[in-house]
């Protein structure tokens, strides 16, 4: 502990990171460009300054996200405890005021003994330390990290379709299949995706409603240029009635089993994770507000009760294919001392991004000690977050928000949805509280906290 660690990024992730470290004994250096180096979003030069929403959303353990704070606090999230003290009436939701929560994390954190603040730009990548930088990563820092992990490992903007669960997909009404019968799946001799069909009908209908939807406005730093490959559903529609069955939508190579026929037109569902909880809109990007996705693609047939657990979206994010260039904690793999955490590892969310923070902390004291890192067991919803990083499809991976469909399955039907999901937290918090007495009390005691 002779030499301190480096924290890249004095955000939510960075900040959670340099407070778990510190806590456990670690001297911290915790970077943060601005004011030295601004972004299109920050207005002060606090640490954790909340720039998209105020919200961490909701508390409740049915919830997923409220599951992902829960498990938190078992491990001693501090972002988590400031948010406690800065909250506002939000209903069951989680919200807080601004000011008075980054305030709060800037005094804790330039306050605490062992960490030292140090503002500038970073542009190597440390060792050891942890890289939290966000979806406004800074050009010299993005060289970087693309020059060690290659071309290919940083995106710089988020094109992504909506997850729908498989439980809530009608599949009386859709049928599995593959483009020719190709791409089919070991195992799976119907074919990889779920088909939706549709009428002449029921496709001008949908075309109706999702050209008059309304979008979501995007904030002046988030806006993105629209390229060919990823081009909003709600645009393709309005460059002509036909666009969509030429594109995403079309029916050719699909015969529905059960007619022998192709339809007009076809949505097609790819699966997102190995359990086949979670099902891709294949090419439904966009820019549609939340309650018009669920609106309008509930249009869909066999998605009138759809579930979503992602909605889609269009917006600037750098973030690292994961599955493709880090190791399972989420470090270089020709390094396992240099660590990543927050939204650049391919999470979405607060709560997601402080998580990932939190547990990079613990991973690195653990490194540092000759310790293996950890992560938690896939029953929970941290370590299915940390499934997802490392097992998703690199050819498609597109960052995610905390979800009961990530988690491990209950291995017994439940026909309540409310109460299946109670089963799934009740289980997941215990197993939690069980890997964390097990796994991390003998780092944690020996580093006295």
């Amino acid at each position: 502990m002779s030499h301190p660690l480096h924290i890249v990024g004095g955000g939510l992730a960075g900040s959670e990171a340099a407070w778990q470290l510190a806590e456990r004994g670690h001297d911290v250096v915790l970077h943060e460009m601005r004011p030295d180096v601004g972004t299109e979003a920050h207005k002060t030069d606090r640490l954790a300054e909340l720039v998209c929403s105020n919200t961490f959303k909701s508390t409740e353990t049915s919830n997923a996200h409220g599951l992902l704070k829960a498990e938190m606090r078992l491990l001693g999230c501090m972002i988590l405890q400031c948010a406690d003290a800065a909250r506002v009436p939000g209903g069951s939701a989680l919200t807080v005021d601004r000011d008075i929560f980054s305030a709060a994390v800037h005094a804790r954190v330039s306050g605490h003994d062992r960490i030292v603040l140090e503002r500038g730009e970073v542009a190597t990548l440390p060792s050891p330390g942890i890289v939290a930088t966000g979806p406004l990563t800074s050009s010299a820092l993005a060289e970087a990290i693309r020059a060690r992990l290659g071309v290919e490992a940083l995106a710089f903007y988020d094109a992504i379709a909506p997850i729908v669960s498989h439980d809530s997909i009608d599949h009386d009404v859709v049928f599995r299949a593959s483009r020719y019968g190709k791409e089919t799946m070991e195992g799976e001799g119907d074919g990889a995706y779920l088909n939706c069909p549709m009428t002449r009908e029921q496709y001008e209908a949908f075309l109706d409603a999702l050209t008059t939807a309304d979008k979501a406005t995007a904030h002046e730093f988030d806006a993105v240029p629209y390229f060919e490959g990823c081009m909003p559903a709600e645009e393709m529609a309005r460059r002509g009635r036909e666009t969509l069955r030429f594109g995403p939508m079309k029916p050719v190579g699909l015969t529905d089993p059960r007619t022998g026929r192709e339809a007009h037109a076809v949505v097609q569902l790819r699966m997102e994770d190995r359990g086949g909880r979670m099902w891709n809109l294949v090419g439904f990007q966009t820019r549609l507000r939340y309650p018009e996705q669920q609106r309008v693609f509930r249009m869909i047939p066999g998605l009138e009760n759809a579930e979503f657990l992602r909605f889609g979206s269009i917006h600037r994010n750098s973030y690292l294919n994961a599955p493709a260039s880090l190791a399972p904690h989420l470090a270089l793999r020709d390094d396992a001392r240099t660590l990543f955490a927050g939204q650049l590892t391919g999470v979405e969310g607060y709560t997601e991004s402080t998580a990932t923070g939190l547990l990079a902390g613990i991973n690195l004291s653990r490194l540092l000690a000759g310790d293996e890192p950890v992560v938690p067991p896939t029953t929970t919803m941290l370590g299915a977050l940390y499934r997802y990083l490392r097992e998703a499809d690199p050819r498609h991976f597109q960052p995610m928000n905390a979800n009961f469909g990530l988690v491990d399955d209950l291995g017994m039907r439940v026909k309540d949805k409310r109460a299946k999901k109670e089963k799934l937290a009740e289980r997941a918090l215990a197993d939690m509280a069980a890997w964390r007495d097990t796994v991390l009390a003998p780092t944690t005691a020996s580093a006295g906290t």
